[in-house]
């Protein structure tokens, strides 16, 4: 009977569920479902995976000695996308690495379908969290904190948090995942962090300092008076900055006179 390891749809969570697949069925057939995303199946087993830090170290450490840092890093990407399947596939192309000459080179046997699916994962959550590099507009509240809400598909925090920590040493800074409800927070001269489990406090994180207030009008300004009408061009606008990013930027918002929909 099939096995269908549940887990949580975290790093700890997923890798600990890989864990315990790989060690009871790395010769069968096994999957990897989601907790509050399962989709029963017929003659299956499902069982609960109990998700700790040592299995997810173990495992960790299992796939950048056979299967180098690369696979390593593409595994990684592709467990933080959006797929329901992200699991079952990560564990399929572990499984397919036993059966080529060079497991290291796992990543490059694009012909097979599990490995095509986990390279297409990785890439896509990392150009995601590239473009939030470029797209994240931070804040600043009346309390000194430079705070931004971003409403990615892939959990990209984890992605972006050095970029910014190296951008902004001296800043105590937060970056709110409104979809996953996820913080990423960095106290200056510290290391970032994520916590779980937080709302934004909405009276906070909606008063803004007058400094802020005038910045953002002159960015608005300038953001209007640069475009040169004659020469809009709203597919490739489109193709360089998607509408869903657009929310959450100061140019886009209400306040801007020229931030209208291509």
């Amino acid at each position: 009977m099939r096995q269908i390891y549940i887990c949580t749809d975290t790093i700890t969570g997923l890798y600990s569920a890989l864990h315990d697949a790989w060690l009871e069925n790395r010769d069968g057939d096994a999957g990897i479902e989601l907790r509050g995303k399962i989709q029963q199946q017929l003659f299956c087993q499902y069982r609960t995976v109990v998700e700790t830090d040592q299995k997810a170290r173990r495992l960790e450490r299992m796939i950048k000695r056979f299967l180098g840092y690369n696979a390593y890093w593409d595994i990684y990407h592709a467990l933080l996308s959006d797929d329901c399947e992200k699991g079952t596939e990560v564990f399929r192309t572990i499984q397919e690495a036993r059966n080529i000459p060079d497991s290291r080179k796992i990543m490059e046997h694009l012909g097979n379908p599990d490995v095509a699916k986990v390279f297409a994962m990785s890439r896509s959550v990392a150009n995601e969290a590239h473009m939030y590099e470029e797209f994240v507009r931070f804040r600043e509240l009346e309390n000194g904190i430079l705070f931004s809400e971003i409403s990615p598909k892939a959990q990209i925090l984890t992605c972006i948090g050095d970029h910014f920590s190296d951008r902004f040493p001296l800043e105590d800074w937060m970056i709110y995942d409104k979809v996953h409800k996820v913080f990423l927070i960095h106290r200056k001269n510290e290391k970032w962090m994520l916590v779980w489990g937080e709302m934004p406090d909405g009276g906070k994180a909606d008063r803004v300092s007058d400094q802020e207030k005038n910045y953002a009008k002159l960015w608005q300004v300038f953001f209007t008076s640069i475009s040169i009408k004659e020469r809009e061009n709203p597919d490739c606008q489109r193709n360089h900055l998607p509408f869903r990013f657009r929310p959450e930027m100061t140019e886009f918002s209400d306040g801007a006179s020229g931030a209208k929909a291509d």
